[in-house]
């Protein structure tokens, strides 16, 4: 089954809200740990106006955030209030359904949708996607403070999955589609600990496509570009502005962190990623856990025709040995689950790691995201799995540590579920490392939070600096 095309009882918690709320706090069963002080900021599309010809990854971003305090959670949520947003609250006309769609008419400036991710940087909480700079929102009340170019310097698309390398403290980041969206310009820099631009380069890769995820070493940047082709002539002809061309085969960009922008292509299984686990270094080889698919799901040929059943995404590990002249990198299954969305430590981050989490799917034909499943690679990649009732689904697993220095996956990890049966969620708190015992509170939502993309953690003491 296409992984986007899923059951009745998943695409029910794809409509939009049409409210925007403060609840709380919040009912809990169970008991909140100590210490689990801060707040989950989460982020997804959710479009004005519902239509189901519309692509999931359209519509306009609405931010949700959990705060968590002195035992009780309260809610907030807030649509991203972009030029977009502004210009169809007031009537004008767009059509939103496809990817790349236009913008409406008379905008000062095109800030984009802003439903990919949202975290904070230098003080800066930021809603973000791939086709836009980043929109800053207030910290405390969500409001839209506007797009932020950091004093001028960025320009055109901004990731929506930045690195924070925790040993710097700087945010890695990358673009790609050049000035048009669609071409084979990419561009990556970082951004240090105060929110300054440090460095910007520019690079093209073998030939346009999308390029969803990045990765990080302590030496090394690494793009994954996989044959999901753009093409500007294609859409002007009236075809798909991203399609499904394997023969153009698969390239990683490898790019030295020296600052000399050295990148070296290395081939790579033809295949369509779009997460990135992890990745390190180790004995002159570079290892990259994706989620690899044998083709991308919900995106078409060339002709506009579907590509049909491509599988679900299984979790990988590319090899890249620096030490043989062919370059071309290895791929090997690594964990016996499938799935999507996967985390880490984010304290491990571009290092040698131990656990990973991710929303993964049933075995044997059932629900799709109804498993929460801890990965342990110190242990043949052995699973822990929280199974879910079919009816209900996970959003992505966000892990939060227990202290800034406890070791590796000691903290817990929350996610958002859906309830199908209630069309309503909760979320659910896990110790991270025995996610299979079950939540060990569970905090109840009286609505639904449509099935979103991607959030981040704030530790209590960034949030207090932030606001003031």
């Amino acid at each position: 089954m296409n992984q986007l095309a899923q059951p009745l009882s998943y695409r029910s918690n794809h409509p939009p809200i049409d409210f925007e709320a403060d609840c709380g706090p919040l009912f809990i069963r169970g008991a909140l740990p100590a210490g689990l002080e801060g707040a989950l900021v989460r982020n997804g599309p959710n479009p004005h106006h519902p239509d189901a010809a519309q692509h999931w990854f359209a519509g306009h971003g609405m931010v949700h955030r959990f705060e968590f305090s002195n035992g009780d959670v309260t809610y907030r949520n807030r649509w991203v209030r972009t030029q977009r947003w502004c210009a169809e609250r007031a009537g004008a006309a767009a059509d939103v359904r496809g990817l790349g769609a236009a913008a409406p008419q008379g905008l000062a400036f095109d800030d984009g949708v802003a439903n990919t991710n949202v975290l904070m940087h230098g003080g800066r909480l930021l809603a973000l996607e791939e086709a836009h700079p980043p929109v800053e929102l207030d910290v405390a009340t969500l409001g839209t403070r506007g797009q932020v170019d950091f004093g001028g310097v960025l320009r055109g698309a901004f990731t929506a999955h930045p690195k924070r390398d925790p040993r710097t403290g700087e945010l890695l980041f990358f673009s790609y589609g050049g000035p048009d969206g669609l071409g084979a310009e990419m561009t990556a820099g970082s951004i240090d600990a105060n929110g300054r631009v440090t460095r910007v380069c520019r690079f093209d890769a073998p030939y346009a496509s999308m390029v969803h995820d990045f990765a990080f070493t302590s030496r090394h940047l690494l793009f994954p570009v996989t044959p999901l082709t753009a093409s500007a002539e294609r859409v002007k002809a009236g075809g798909p502005a991203y399609a499904w061309e394997p023969e153009f085969g698969t390239f990683v960009g490898l790019m030295r962190r020296d600052g000399s922008g050295e990148i070296d292509w290395w081939q790579g299984p033809v295949c369509f990623v779009f997460h990135v686990m992890n990745a390190w270094e180790r004995d002159d080889c570079i290892h990259m856990d994706v989620m690899q698919f044998d083709a991308p799901p919900n995106f078409p040929w060339p002709d506009g025709r579907a590509i049909g059943d491509v599988g679900h995404a299984r979790l990988c590990r590319w090899t890249f040995d620096l030490r043989r002249p062919e370059r071309i990198a290895t791929s090997e299954v690594i964990a016996d689950a499938t799935g999507e969305f996967p985390r880490v430590d984010e304290r491990f981050a571009g290092a040698q790691y131990r656990h990973g989490w991710l929303a993964g799917h049933a075995e044997q034909g059932g629900g799709l995201f109804t498993r929460i499943v801890h990965i342990d690679h110190d242990h043949g990649s052995r699973k822990d799995v929280y199974a879910l009732d079919d009816d209900d689904a996970t959003s992505e697993p966000v892990f939060v540590p227990r202290e800034a220095g406890s070791e590796e996956g000691d903290g817990w990890i929350l996610a958002v579920v859906f309830r199908g049966a209630q069309m309503r969620s909760d979320l659910l708190v896990f110790d991270a490392r025995h996610v299979s015992a079950g939540p060990l509170a569970t905090v109840e939502i009286p609505h639904r939070v449509p099935n979103g993309f991607h959030g981040n953690w704030i530790a209590a003491r960034d949030l207090a600096l932030a606001r003031g």
